[in-house]
């Protein structure tokens, strides 16, 4: 069988650093890992958070829990929630929160294949992943399951979203769950802030193991569209991570 597709686009990478590191060496000094979707013809950015901040270990088939943190219609909606800020606390004074530093950028497709989706993806920068990509498990290419959650479902103690950050679904697309834990086929869910997901490793190649082909499509000397379609502003956020695969 063939696999349908449901939506291409471009696939961002980012991370932010612990807050007061502006100099981090591994994942231990990350505070938060980010996927970003946006879908080809679509106004529209997803923001997606990634619980474990790596990607799951596609041989292992790794399963990980992450949600949707923003959902914008443009980058004007999304960039100052990835730029650096200062804030107040009672007991430590003035804290800083590093800018998000850019890892990684490639292409993806969410297809379709006997019932369950498949996020999968072929990365165009850097041109050669390097120790920063290895930390966050952001191969070359690489394939996921993808299940979305049913809200109404229990989460084990610990793990998932508060009841004030569930997804406010529309009874229409409420209904796809019928009664089910997740639901495998509808992409749509993933449109809606507090959407949680399962990511499980799938496989490198997903052309080979789905019929999916995901092509990689690097244009030489180009602004990279991660500053174009996120407007990020290489004063602000490290770049080194993108170009070089080093920490920054």
């Amino acid at each position: 069988m063939k696999p349908a597709v449901l939506e291409r686009g471009d696939i961002f990478f980012l991370y932010r650093p612990v807050v007061e590191e502006e100099e981090p060496r591994g994942l231990p000094d990350v505070q938060r890992f980010f996927v970003v979707l946006k879908p080809d013809r679509a106004q529209k950015l997803r923001l997606l958070v990634v619980g474990r901040k790596r990607l799951p270990d596609v041989e292992r088939h790794e399963r990980f829990w992450g949600f949707v943190d923003r959902v914008a219609g443009s980058a004007d909606d999304i960039e100052p929630q990835l730029r650096s800020f200062a804030y107040e606390t009672k007991t430590r004074g003035k804290r800083h929160e590093p800018a998000v530093r850019p890892t990684g950028e490639g292409v993806y497709a969410i297809t379709l294949l006997s019932g369950q989706m498949y996020l999968s993806y072929a990365l165009e920068l850097p041109a050669h992943p390097s120790e920063v990509q290895q930390a966050f498990r952001i191969a070359s290419e690489a394939s996921f399951v993808l299940s979305i959650k049913n809200p109404e479902a229990a989460t084990p103690p610990g793990l998932g979203l508060g009841e004030k950050d569930k997804p406010d679904y529309p009874e229409r697309l409420h209904a796809e769950f019928r009664g089910r834990r997740f639901e495998r086929e509808d992409v749509r869910l993933l449109d809606f802030p507090g959407a949680e997901f399962i990511l499980i490793g799938a496989g490198r190649n997903a052309e080979e193991a789905y019929g999916a082909k995901v092509t990689a499509r690097r244009e030489v000397d180009a602004l990279p569209d991660i500053f174009r379609d996120l407007q990020l502003r290489k004063e602000r956020h490290p770049v080194r991570p993108l170009f070089e695969g080093k920490w920054a």
